[in-house]
């Protein structure tokens, strides 16, 4: 019997994982496909919401702490691994925003980086930034990581620590319970003993949470992303305009994204998203219509109702927890989501306060 069954091999549950595993606990993931593949993979790796000024506390709290955490957490997987999840903290421009008093507010008010920029600064930050813009916002301090590398780097680290066990390719079937416990997972690879279980499953979640009972009201939000092929040094940092955005990798390739798109479990992808992406990817920097799409792919966000995750145990169970529902902000609130859960799981003085993160009064 494992000490921990984590259901989901996402950044969610690979970092709860790492935390355990740490803290000296034998732990069994349970993956349905393979480790870091769906929305972890998928997302642009930002550390932080778009405009996140136009989110809650809540969210901000969760937030603001994992974004201080990402530096350690890069340079740690490095030395361990010798795989380099790429964290860059080069800031970010954020060109036509049309809430500036708004954001600049919020920023004053949490002590953040941020402040109106003209034209001179855009274009010696980013000189094949659109022509034309007078001003923007800039916050220097903001940061990203080269998400399937940071994936890589996890499970790497996760499989040289004792203790650890992963499942890939293992669908759950049902969970087996004795009063208000779950013992066991039952999967497609045989039964899963456990003292506590921790359903990480993203989009997935409100499936799993279905076989206790349990109504989570996460769905699956669709995103759709490009990727160019483009020479290094020509996107430095993210630029962010019109709720889209580029994002730069150190080998010269650009990201840019993303759709939003309710459309349940389905990731096809299409050409009227692709033709839309190009467009708002070279209305952000001219010079991306010269070169190739390298590849085009959409993942599935777990989409919460507000935002909000839900981080905590499952009413009317003594040891069924979650940690899903992240939405838009998996990457960017996982040391946050993941070390608050831990926190309660091992019964220690936690980051924030959990209260509103509970599932209590919010689920059925």
């Amino acid at each position: 019997m494992s000490e921990f069954v984590v259901v989901g091999g996402g950044v969610i549950g690979l970092m709860t994982t790492l935390q355990l595993a740490d803290a000296g606990h034998q732990v069994t993931v349970i993956e349905r496909g393979v480790c870091g593949r769906e929305s972890s993979w998928a997302g642009g790796g930002i550390v932080s919401p778009l405009y996140p000024w136009r989110y809650s506390a809540a969210v901000s709290r969760l937030a603001s702490w994992s974004e201080g955490a990402y530096p350690e957490l890069a340079y740690r997987l490095l030395e361990e691994t010798r795989i380099d999840p790429e964290y860059r903290q080069k800031g970010l421009l954020y060109l036509r925003v049309d809430d500036e008093e708004r954001a600049l507010q919020w920023a004053r008010q949490v002590g953040k980086p941020l402040s109106r920029v003209g034209s001179e600064v855009i274009y010696a930050k980013e000189p094949a930034a659109c022509p034309g813009v007078d001003q923007a916002l800039w916050m220097p301090t903001l940061g990203s990581i080269r998400n399937p590398r940071l994936m890589q780097a996890l499970r790497a680290r996760l499989d040289n620590m004792p203790g650890v066990s992963i499942l890939e390719g293992c669908d759950v079937t049902a969970m087996v319970s004795e009063r208000q416990r779950v013992v066991a997972i039952e999967t497609s690879q045989g039964r899963v003993a456990a003292d506590q279980v921790v359903i990480c499953g993203g989009a997935w979640s409100a499936q799993l949470l279905e076989m206790a009972g349990v109504q989570l009201p996460v769905r699956p939000v669709k995103g759709q992303m490009l990727l160019f092929k483009a020479r290094p040094g020509l996107v430095e940092r993210v630029v962010l305009m019109d709720g889209r955005y580029v994002i730069p990798r150190a080998d010269g390739r650009v990201l840019a994204g993303s759709t939003l798109e309710e459309a349940g479990f389905d990731k096809q992808t299409d050409d009227q998203a692709r033709e839309s992406l190009r467009a708002s990817a070279c209305a952000i920097i001219p010079a991306l219509a010269d070169y190739e799409i390298e590849h085009h792919w959409a993942g599935l966000r777990p989409g919460s109702p507000d935002g909000v995750p839900f981080i905590g145990r499952a009413p009317g169970w003594d040891n069924l927890h979650v940690n899903a529902g992240q939405y838009r902000n998996g990457l960017v609130l996982a040391p946050a989501s993941t070390r608050l859960l831990v926190d309660l799981l091992l019964d220690r003085p936690t980051i924030i306060d959990p209260a509103p993160y509970s599932l209590e009064g919010r689920v059925c």
